[in-house]
């Protein structure tokens, strides 16, 4: 056995989770993502998806992937910078830039690969990154890759968060790097204050709006459209996987920014382009959601139903806004408990543990999608206070 096989043959942490039967990982889906989907020869309640529009299994988005496919090929075989570029790609990043509010926008592969390209080309060395502690994975990635000073705040502690500036130099880039919606806990950014801090220090800001495009804003414009401060944000960062029901991510600027990346991001230039019915699923989203505001509407009509009915069944959901609804639990184990029982109950639920939070945070993750009906909701709700009740998490 090699040295690494000896090292990584210690971690034996998912063989004990499934000797348990409480392991919560790669559970198979055996057709679209609903509001019901099919797993395991039986039906489960789908509470797990970022889908928040539930356009993922809409018929007019899939006809569109479809029809790509067959005008452009299952693929691109090249990068952008290269062989890679379609007209539809060009297509949508102009409606993205027009939807977001911005000049200008480019498309990645994927939303992570957004993130983990442009945030290390936009500092140098004598530059700065200032994150939220809860900011999301990509965007740690992102900030590991890059060769400018690292500088974390406390979640949403604007105090903490003018100290972190204070710290940087007055003549260089200062790069505030933030959620709009924090995936986890599904609270959002506190984007006013940040926008005073930026004038206040002459610093830059980025907002990821993965979990907020299609939920909050103006048709879903997101979180920046939300606070009306869309110009004050000098970065939009957006993905397609979840409410624009594909795969893919993007990052909109003004010219100059857009310019600059689009010639030296790593993970734009030398990376496969999207797949052509990725793109056409999504700019058929984007669509979709300009002209049926009442999927919005009804998106919040069930996340304000499910948001009150957890508070009386006396679940601790923390300091969500939106159609992210933290359950906590507070124990690793027995929070894979509360994922497997659900499941058997007829709930899908994701678990959230340590990386993804503090090891005093664990929690399971509902989410809501815009096809919920208040039934669905209701029964997701009584599912959950009964598992939670037998495992005394609440009373």
């Amino acid at each position: 056995m090699s040295i690494l096989d000896e090292r990584l043959a210690k971690y034996t942490l998912p063989q004990e989770c499934m000797e348990k039967g409480i392991y919560p990982y790669f559970r198979e889906i055996e057709g679209k993502q609903g509001t019901e989907v099919e797993m395991g020869g039986h039906k489960v309640l789908m509470f797990g998806s970022n889908a928040y529009t539930g356009l993922t299994g809409d018929d007019r988005v899939i006809e569109a992937g479809v029809e790509a496919m067959r005008k452009y090929g299952s693929g691109c075989a090249g990068s952008r910078f290269l062989n890679g570029t379609l007209d539809i790609h060009v297509q949508l990043e102009k409606e993205l830039a027009e939807y977001v509010g911005k000049d200008e926008a480019l498309c990645f592969a994927t939303g992570f690969t957004v993130n983990s390209g442009v945030i290390p080309q936009l500092v140098g060395r004598e530059d700065y990154i200032i994150c939220d502690d809860r900011d999301h994975a990509s965007i740690v990635d992102g900030r590991r890759l890059s060769f400018a000073t690292c500088l974390k705040y406390k979640h949403n502690d604007m105090e903490d968060l003018e100290r972190q500036l204070q710290k940087c130099s007055p003549k260089s880039v200062k790069l505030i790097v933030v959620d709009g919606v924090f995936s986890m806990e599904g609270d959002l950014c506190n984007l006013p204050e940040i926008v005073k801090l930026k004038h206040k220090y002459d610093a830059t800001i980025l907002v990821d709006e993965a979990h907020g495009l299609g939920v909050f804003g103006r048709d879903g414009r997101g979180v920046c459209d939300y606070f009306g401060l869309t110009d004050e944000v000098d970065l939009i960062m957006g993905t397609f996987s979840k409410s624009l029901a594909s795969i893919g991510g993007f990052i909109a600027a003004n010219k100059t920014i857009i310019n600059w990346l689009r010639h030296n991001a790593r993970t734009y230039i030398f990376s496969a382009s999207a797949t052509p019915a990725a793109t056409a699923c999504a700019r058929e989203a984007i669509r979709i959601l300009k002209n049926e505001p009442e999927r919005l509407a009804h998106l919040w009509e069930v996340t304000n139903y499910a948001l009150k009915r957890f508070r009386e069944e006396g679940f601790e959901i923390g300091d969500t806004q939106s159609p992210i609804i933290p359950l906590y639990v507070r124990d690793v184990e027995k929070t894979f408990m509360v994922t497997a029982k659900a499941f058997e109950e007829g709930v899908f639920i994701n678990p959230v543990i340590p990386p993804a939070c503090a090891p005093q945070d664990t929690l399971v993750r509902f989410a809501l999608m815009a096809n919920h009906t208040i039934e669905e909701v209701e029964r997701g709700v009584q599912i959950l206070a009964k598992v939670f009740k037998e495992l005394d998490v609440i009373k």
